[in-house]
C-alpha cells in the first residue's frame, strides 16, 4: 500500500505543478499588459483560448492515455508546459506568448485524467470516490502557489526569472513522474490495447458517447461545474467590484472563500459516495439545485445584495467544483481500464464546454447591455439558466437510460448509480 500512495503522491505533484501552470499567466495579468502591449479584452481572451484549447485536448488526450498510460502522459504533459512557460519568459511578442499558453493548455489537458487513471488500478473500489477528490482539492495548492510564491517572484525578480522558475518546476515534475509513476501494480496482468487507425479510433469515441453512464457523467461535470468556474475565471471579480460594490482586497477574499470550500467539500462528497454509491445523482442534483436557488436569490434582487447573501453565494457554488468530479467516478464506474482515460476525457468536456459557452455569452450581453454595471451584470448571469436546464435533462434522460442498460439482475430504483468497479490491475 505504501507503493500505491507512493505512485499516487507523485502524480498529484504533478498535478500540483499542473495548475500552477494554468492559473500563472492570470495571477500577472498587469505585467502581461506591459510586457506585451495588450489591453484586457486580449488579455481576457487568453483565458477563453485556454479554455478552449484544454477542452478540445480531452478526447485526444484520453485515447493516448488508453494506449500508452498515466506515466507517459504525465511525463509528456509536463514536458509540453515546460516548453510553453519557457516560450512566455523569454519572448516579448503577443503571437509567440499565445503558442506557449497554448502549448501549456495541451500539456494540462494530459495531466489530471492522466493522475485519476492512476486511482483504481491502484487502490480499492471503495477508496476510489474519496482519493479521486483528494486529487482534485490537492491540485487547488497549485493556484495558491500562483497566487503567493509566483507572484511575489514576478514582483521581485522580473517575468523571465519568474516563468523560467516555473517552467524548471515542469521539468522537475517531468523526471519525478518517469522515475515513480508505474502504471500498474506488481503483477498485474492488465495489457494496453493495440495501435488502433483513425476509423477505430472514431468508433471507440462514439461507441463510450453512446453509453449513456458516460452521457451521465458529461452531463454531471457540465451542470456542477461551469457556475463556479465562471466566476472565478473571469467574471467573479468585475462583478463584485463594479456590480456589487466591493473592494478588490474584498473580491479576492471571497475567491479564497472559494478555494477553501473546494478543500473542506471535495473529501466530504468523495467520502459519501463512497459510502452511498447508490445516491450520487440524488448529491449531484442537490448541488445544482443550491446554486440555482441561490443565484435566484441574488439576481431577484433589484439592488446590490447584501454582503453575506454574496459569501453564501459564492460557498454554495463552490461545492459545484468538487462535485463535478462525480463525473469521473461514473466513467470508473461503467467503463473498463481499456477505455477509462477516454470516457474521464469525454467526462471532463461538459464543464469546460459550459464555462467556455457562459463566459463568451456573458461578454456579448454586458457589450449590450452597457458594460459592466448593476443592471448589465443581472441581465448577463441569466445565461447560466439554459446550461443547467439541459444539464438537469441531460442527468435525468442518462440516468433512466442507464437503468435500461444494466442487466436487469442488478436494476432498481437507483441502479444508475451502481458501483460495477473495473478490475483493479
Amino acid at each position: 500500500m505504501r507503493r500505491a500512495y507512493l505512485v499516487w503522491g507523485v502524480g498529484v505533484v504533478g498535478y500540483v505543478i499542473a495548475v500552477l501552470q494554468r492559473t500563472s499567466f492570470g495571477v500577472s495579468g498587469l505585467a502581461a499588459a506591459d510586457r506585451f502591449h495588450a489591453g484586457p479584452s486580449v488579455l481576457s481572451e487568453f483565458v477563453v483560448l485556454q479554455v478552449i484549447v484544454y477542452a478540445g485536448m480531452q478526447i485526444p488526450a484520453g485515447l493516448m492515455l488508453d494506449r500508452f498510460g498515466s506515466r507517459a502522459m504525465v511525463v509528456t504533459g509536463a514536458l509540453v508546459m515546460a516548453c510553453g512557460q519557457a516560450l512566455l519568459a523569454v519572448t516579448g511578442t503577443l503571437s509567440l506568448a499565445i503558442i506557449g499558453r497554448v502549448l501549456v493548455g495541451c500539456g494540462d489537458a494530459c495531466t489530471f485524467i492522466s493522475v485519476l487513471r492512476l486511482v483504481p488500478r491502484w487502490f480499492p473500489a471503495r477508496r476510489a470516490p474519496l482519493l479521486s477528490q483528494v486529487t482534485a482539492m490537492l491540485g487547488q495548492l497549485g493556484q495558491i502557489l500562483s497566487a503567493v510564491p509566483f507572484l511575489a517572484l514576478l514582483h521581485t525578480a522580473g517575468w523571465s526569472p519568474a516563468y523560467a522558475t516555473v517552467a524548471s518546476l515542469c521539468l522537475l515534475g517531468g523526471v519525478l513522474a518517469l522515475a515513480l509513476i508505474r502504471d500498474l501494480p506488481p503483477g498485474s496482468t492488465e495489457t494496453r490495447p493495440a495501435p488502433a487507425g483513425v476509423r477505430q479510433l472514431g468508433g471507440q469515441v462514439r461507441a463510450l458517447w453512446r453509453h449513456p453512464g458516460t452521457r451521465l457523467g458529461f452531463f454531471t461535470h457540465m451542470g456542477t461545474m461551469f457556475s463556479t468556474t465562471t466566476f472565478a475565471l473571469m467574471w467573479g471579480v468585475p462583478y463584485l467590484v463594479s456590480a456589487q460594490g466591493f473592494s478588490q482586497s474584498a473580491a479576492g477574499w471571497l475567491l479564497t472563500v472559494s478555494v477553501a470550500v473546494a478543500i473542506v467539500a471535495g473529501p466530504l462528497i468523495g467520502e459519501l459516495c463512497g459510502r452511498f454509491p447508490l445516491r450520487r445523482s440524488q448529491f449531484v442534483l442537490t448541488i445544482m439545485v443550491a446554486a440555482v436557488v441561490m443565484w435566484t436569490s441574488v439576481l431577484a434582487l433589484g439592488r446590490p445584495a447584501p454582503g453575506w447573501l454574496l459569501a453564501l453565494l459564492v460557498v454554495v457554488i463552490s461545492i459545484g467544483g468538487p462535485g463535478s468530479n462525480v463525473g469521473f467516478d461514473y466513467a470508473r464506474t461503467f467503463h473498463p481500464g481499456s477505455t477509462l482515460g477516454t470516457a474521464q476525457g469525454i467526462v471532463n468536456i461538459g464543464g469546460f464546454l459550459a464555462t467556455l459557452l457562459v463566459i463568451e455569452a456573458m461578454g456579448l450581453v454586458l457589450g449590450h447591455a452597457g458594460g459592466y454595471t448593476f443592471g448589465a451584470f443581472r441581465v448577463a448571469w441569466l445565461v447560466q439558466y439554459p446550461v443547467w436546464i439541459v444539464a438537469f435533462t441531460g442527468i435525468l434522460v442518462s440516468r433512466r437510460k442507464t437503468r435500461r442498460h444494466l442487466e436487469p439482475a442488478v436494476a432498481g430504483p437507483a441502479s444508475a448509480d451502481l458501483v460495477v468497479q473495473p478490475a483493479a490491475g
